[in-house]
């Protein structure tokens, strides 16, 4: 099986990377001047964007991990989230705690299945 590797912005990282019919990413907002709420919103925009360069997208997701640098303000990031993944489609999720480098609030780590090519006849 192959791997494929989505290149990233940063030296040593990939935007995302395609194995066995899964898609792996993680994501920032790009503009860490934003509050917790903005910075969720351009991440889970960013995480739009990854999924779809790997051929899927939200509604395909496993498994998300959210770090986030003050536990006390989920409610905020929930609210975002919840808006985003819509009713339905939800994946296994946690949210831990954690210290992120400089003025970034929040980070997603997921896990996507790819989309399925529909077979030819």
């Amino acid at each position: 099986m192959s791997i494929i590797r989505y290149p990233g912005k940063a030296v040593g990282r990939s935007e995302s990377v395609e194995h066995n019919g899964l898609v792996y990413t993680a994501v920032i907002a790009p503009d860490l001047s934003a509050d917790l709420r903005g910075q969720t919103r351009q991440a889970l925009a960013q995480l739009d964007a990854n999924l779809a360069q790997a051929g899927t997208d939200r509604t395909r997701l496993l498994s998300a991990t959210v770090y986030v640098t003050d536990m006390s303000r989920k409610p905020i990031l929930n609210e975002v989230w919840d808006a985003w993944i819509g009713p339905d489609h939800w994946p296994q999720r946690a949210c831990v705690e954690v210290g992120l480098e400089g003025d970034t609030l929040v980070e997603i780590v997921a896990i996507a299945a790819k989309q399925v090519a529909a077979r030819e006849s």
